[in-house]
């Protein structure tokens, strides 16, 4: 389990804007998604757009529960009509902004198995999902939409999340903590990639896509 260190979220005492832009950054790119494509493959292996779609909703269902002081882990990613995946995403980032509208929330001590801290502080460690999710489901339908420098910026200062290396066996002690049989790989080994590229590629290279195959 990590804890973040100070400069983690110095800049970030109120992480619920940056939440707000990834989720407009989402629901531009859930709007482009045709229904030609939703069985097509992603970046993201073991799922196809379809299964991406419902996967992202499912990702804001859970931070809306951690806000309610709920289990995340009880969230269920239910069927969703292909037509309505942009009225379920933003109705999954309405929940989600409800459940965090209470300042009191950022201080409230959270814990998931790999990180522990304030709720400011476990908030923050979504945005990377979220934007490489986001980013995934971009790449598989042919979209470049313009990302939000601020929401990559502060997706890539979550990235201590993940380890450098080895991370399947951080992955079998997560699983192994949730009393889980079988160990959910979501990200491969990081990419190597230049210190000057774009920084949705360095996110996306560092939580183990190739932003150039």
């Amino acid at each position: 389990m990590i804890t973040p260190n100070n400069s983690y979220t110095d800049h970030l005492m109120d992480p619920r804007p940056i939440l707000d832009r990834a989720i407009a950054i989402g629901g531009v790119v859930m709007a482009g998604v045709r229904p030609e494509q939703l069985t097509d493959p992603t970046p993201c292996t073991e799922m196809n757009v379809r299964a991406m779609l419902a996967h992202l909703v499912g990702v804001l269902d859970r931070v809306s529960a951690l806000g309610n002081g709920e289990d995340p882990f009880a969230v269920i990613e239910t069927p969703v009509p292909d037509d309505r995946w942009v009225d379920a995403w933003k109705e999954s980032g309405s929940r989600a902004a409800d459940a965090w509208s209470d300042d009191a929330v950022l201080e409230r001590p959270m814990a998931l198995p790999w990180i522990e801290g304030s709720g400011a502080e476990v908030l923050t460690s979504y945005f990377s999902e979220l934007t490489v999710h986001t980013w995934d489901l971009a790449t598989a339908t042919g979209q470049q939409p313009d990302w939000d420098d601020t929401v990559v910026a502060a997706a890539l200062e979550a990235r201590q999340i993940l380890p450098a290396e080895n991370r399947r066996a951080l992955y079998e002690e997560i699983s192994t903590a949730l009393g889980l049989d079988e160990v959910a790989v979501p990200f491969a080994e990081a990419v190597p990639i230049p210190d000057d590229a774009p920084a949705i590629d360095r996110l996306v290279a560092w939580n183990g896509r190739d932003p150039f195959r």
